[in-house]
């Protein structure tokens, strides 16, 4: 028997993934109260705003991958805000910046996560607004016992907070200190803001569907909206070093409404796995898996040999560069051929068995691609390490932890599933809007300020973000959800653990408590952009052997705690049986399943 930090659950009732424990708890509550997968992840979302507001809020966003009883067919739920209309490369550019900051109002992208939480429930939930949004006005009201890391984040802006952003520090320096871990803490202010809309919702009567449409008014067009004009009109210091006002404005928010629309997909193994479309990062897992099987090569789908790290760090590396090259929201992505058997083989031709160091985009279909001249070679960046503020908090190239995003997964009886990753409107991100209880998020850093690139800064456009929830399915029913916080590392922790469990067998809490690696031998999604070429970040759980292969290929083996990279959720359903099990990752001491 194979040990594991904790069981992989199994039951036939429902499953919940979370990445802390009041929140999947209060799902699983919903569940037992007869609600769906969709309400609870719903519950759970808004209770992860609470719990985890160093690591999401309500002003981020949320993409999410939903496939329901009545319709197996996998779609995606886009809660990722757009670039708002004053949001212009000649407006950075005006202000002498090269770069979109990485915190302040300034990178702050419409907010997307309440209304696309607000659509799901509406379109796939079976409960009230009041019923999903109890456990969460509970928490924030009476007061939740404080993960120490969100403690940890404050001490760290703590300076900024005290010089630069009060509204920010009257809620999480009260008594002039960081919060301790344990403490009760509370967030009246979010609270009641959850309040006004249920209430919104009660004033437009007792159809269920019409409360929440009368909600998802209240926050785009009504007091929230008017609340966030004003406040992003205040000029606040930035990453960039200055004060700047946001651009975000109550008609940007009039104008945004989340959506559905077709995953990307690739038939692999027998399954289909179903990532949200190339306006994201999620098609690397896709391009890497196809890569990986083109080797042709049985080594190289165990992540625990140096042959098998070898070849797929190396594939990861080439969907990277792609990602750079080719990916953006409106960009004239070549998908089809970025996700052919014919272009996997040309990309697995150039893996060797020595390491590359190069950004190497390809050319599907023949075409010419184009890197933003801040990734092309000599113009590199170091990241800044005393800033804490700057990019997604997640695992340093170092190892240590600044933080992570949030991430759920559910299933239920019935067989509705869903994989979320919401992220964005952290503490850290932006000045706390008073009225709300929360700031906007920082997303717009992920754009570039240089015309002509795939994902280029143009109001209107979504960020090209590196949330990526994953859905996997078997002769067109859903068997699988998950996913991990972790920035340009989600798709990279998710890779290993698919082979792992998949093609090799393992359970799910297996395939999640096993070693762990990552690259950082890519352009970096957020604020300095940084790259390190060659460099490997490895768990010091590897054998020393391996290791020493991973040097011989060429790699620069940095070793970091054995318990420290990914933070994978999942859950699954055996449609033959009905038998649903989940794993929930141990690392940070947050993350917890729950089920029967």
């Amino acid at each position: 028997m194979t040990f594991t930090t904790r069981p992989t659950l199994q039951g036939t009732f429902g499953m919940v993934s979370s990445t802390h424990w009041l929140a999947s708890q209060s799902a699983m509550g919903i569940l037992e109260r007869g609600g769906n997968a969709f309400d609870a992840a719903v519950t759970a979302g808004f209770v992860l705003h609470v719990v985890e507001p160093h690591l999401n809020g309500p002003g981020g966003e949320v993409p999410a991958i939903v496939a329901t009883a009545r319709d197996p067919r996998p779609k995606v739920l886009c809660g990722q805000g757009p670039a708002p209309a004053g949001a212009t490369i000649a407006h950075f550019r005006s202000l002498g910046m090269d770069l979109i900051p990485g915190a302040g109002p300034l990178a702050a992208a419409v907010p997307g996560a309440v209304d696309a939480w607000l659509l799901l429930l509406r379109e796939h939930g079976t409960l009230t607004l009041a019923e999903v949004l109890e456990p969460a006005i509970g928490y924030a009201a009476a007061g939740h016992p404080l993960v120490g890391r969100v403690g940890d984040t404050v001490a760290a802006v703590r300076s900024l907070f005290e010089e630069h952003w009060p509204t920010s520090a009257a809620l999480w320096l009260r008594g002039g200190r960081p919060p301790a871990a344990g403490e009760l803490v509370t967030n009246p202010a979010y609270a009641d803001t959850l309040r006004r809309l249920v209430e919104a919702g009660r004033a437009a009567g007792a159809d269920r569907e019409a409360q929440i449409e009368a909600a998802r008014r209240a926050w785009s067009t009504g007091f929230v909206a008017e609340a966030i004009d004003a406040f992003s009109r205040r000029p606040f210091q930035d990453s960039s070093g200055r004060p700047h006002a946001g651009l975000v404005t109550g008609d940007d928010l009039a104008a945004y409404s989340a959506s559905w629309e077709s995953p990307a997909t690739l038939d692999w193994h027998g399954y289909s796995v179903a990532k949200t479309g190339f306006w994201g990062q999620g098609p690397v897992l896709l391009e890497s898996l196809a890569t990986v099987d083109a080797l042709d090569d049985p080594g190289a789908y165990d992540p625990a040999t140096a042959a098998g790290v070898h070849a797929q760090v190396e594939a990861l590396k080439l969907a990277f560069a792609d990602r750079e090259a080719w990916y953006g929201d409106g960009a004239d992505v070549p998908a089809k051929a970025l996700l052919s058997p014919q272009y996997a083989r040309e990309r697995a031709a150039l893996i060797g068995d020595r390491a590359s160091a190069e950004l190497r985009p390809g050319r599907p279909d023949g075409a010419q691609p184009h890197l933003p001249a801040h990734v092309r070679p000599g113009a590199t960046r170091r990241a800044d390490p005393t800033d804490p503020t700057t990019g997604e908090p997640t695992v340093q190239s170092d190892g240590v932890t600044r933080g992570d995003t949030c991430h759920v997964d559910v299933v239920d009886r019935w067989g509705n599933m869903i994989s979320a990753t919401p992220s964005g409107g952290w503490l850290q991100s932006s000045p706390t809007i008073p009225e709300l209880g929360f700031p906007l998020g920082s997303r717009l850093q992920m754009f570039w300020l240089e015309e002509g690139l795939a994902s280029s800064l143009a109001p209107g456009r979504r960020p090209r973000t590196t949330l990526s929830p994953t859905m996997v399915h078997r002769d067109g029913e859903p068997v699988l959800a998950c996913g991990t916080p972790g920035g340009d590392q989600q798709d990279q922790w998710q890779l290993p653990f698919l082979l792992r469990h998949l093609v090799g067998g393992q359970s799910l809490q297996e395939a999640i408590d096993a070693p762990a690696w990552h690259t950082v031998s890519l352009p970096g999604s957020f604020y300095p952009r940084d790259m390190e070429p060659g460099v490997l970040v490895v768990e010091d759980r590897y054998d020393e052997g391996v290791l020493a292969a991973l040097r011989k290929y060429g790699h620069e083996v940095r070793v970091t705690d054995g318990w420290s990279l990914g933070r994978l959720c999942a859950v699954t359903r055996d449609p033959a049986t009905g038998v649903l099990a989940a794993g929930a990752n141990p690392r940070g001491m947050q993350g917890y399943a729950c089920g029967r």
